[in-house]
């Protein structure tokens, strides 16, 4: 009987980044294990890239820490590629005028041992490591089926094996964790194929994989766990018929608001501010009303009846010459619909 032992590699512990007055992501949680692919999704603007930026070094968390296999990471990106975690980016950065084989070994240069000097003086210790590092790379080349065009300018690969091509860059440094910022973006049904096949190969190699994906689809057949974020925070966590199933992401990803989002509190505050405002001031109203009434004479009463009584023919004078007169009607709500717009977009200011 094998027993399989899971070490958490990431552990992501009350993370907020702000920047100013805006908080980009609020006292997000997250581990990620051994062995395991976790999937972060959210509409546009939810705080995705932010996140994996503080996860990387690339912006030093305002509040909480990031460990990786129970250490604190520190906050300098290349230092985290030291520890052990490596990344993609959402946009494609890769060395264009350098071969293909170039690129992959840029990303060795946390792995090598030799420094300046050896490199000058081109001592036998440079020589022999520079040749593993190449041997390195021609594997990894292999391993995503691009070794045949290691000579290749990066420039002139197609989109597809471009992402392909900075997946073993980041490799080339060997992670523990890998975070890919939406492999699949701009690919068709194939290479998104290709792409998914890719990563599980990766999963198999021992490496853990974060990945943030628009593709809902890729997503929930890829992940073993499924995190949603949505305004910076994290919403659910669970399996991926979980969180496809669950109807607060359904709504946030339709723009709906829903019960608990994280706004609600706000939005109650100013409603229970304006309730406030509003209600002396009916109260002031209405007293007011019933002081004039209670101070009205009883001749003034019978006045008030006398002329209701005395003006009803006119009213119904005046209602049928409406009638009569559909024209006037129609000019006069033209004439009034100006101010209703303005009313109204007034109104739409306001809220």
């Amino acid at each position: 009987m094998t027993t399989t032992t899971t070490e958490t590699v990431l552990d992501a512990r009350g993370v907020t980044m702000r920047f100013g007055g805006l908080t980009a992501v609020k006292n997000v949680d997250l581990t990620v294990n051994s062995g395991e692919i976790v999937g972060l999704i959210g509409p546009n603007g939810a705080g995705k890239t932010t996140f994996f930026n503080c996860l990387t070094g690339l912006y030093i968390p305002t509040e909480g820490e990031v460990r990786y296999k129970g250490t604190v990471l520190p906050p300098k990106s290349f230092k985290v590629t030291a520890a052990g975690i490596a990344r993609t980016f959402q946009n494609i950065r890769l060395f264009n005028n350098m071969t293909v084989l170039e690129n992959v070994l840029v990303g060795r240069h946390t792995r090598t041992k030799e420094g300046l000097w050896s490199a000058l003086l081109r001592l036998p210790s440079f020589g022999k490591e520079e040749a593993a590092s190449r041997e390195k790379a021609m594997e990894l080349l292999e391993f995503i089926g691009l070794d045949h065009k290691a000579e290749h300018l990066a420039r002139n690969l197609p989109y597809g094996e471009q992402r392909k091509l900075e997946i073993a860059r980041a490799l080339a440094s060997d992670p523990g964790l890998i975070l890919l910022d939406e492999p699949t973006a701009g690919m068709n049904p194939q290479e998104t194929r290709a792409t998914e096949e890719l990563i599980f190969a990766i999963r198999d190699k021992g490496i853990a994989v974060l990945v943030i994906e628009h593709d809902m689809r890729f997503i929930f057949n890829l992940c073993d766990r499924v995190a949603c974020l949505v305004q910076g925070e994290k919403l659910i966590e669970g399996s991926a018929g979980e969180v496809q199933s669950d109807e607060r992401v359904v709504a946030a990803y339709l723009g709906e608001p829903f019960e608990g989002a994280p706004e609600d509190e706000d939005a109650a505050a100013v409603t229970a501010a304006e309730a406030a405002t509003v209600a002396p001031e009916a109260d002031a109203a209405e007293a007011t009303t019933e002081a004039d009434t209670a101070e009205a004479t009883p001749a003034e009463a019978t006045a008030e009846a006398s002329e209701e009584t005395t003006d009803a023919p006119d009213a119904e004078a005046a209602t049928g010459a409406e009638e009569a007169t559909p024209a006037e009607d129609t000019a006069e709500d033209t004439a009034e619909a100006p101010s209703t717009t303005s009313t109204t977009r007034t109104d739409g200011e306001a809220k």
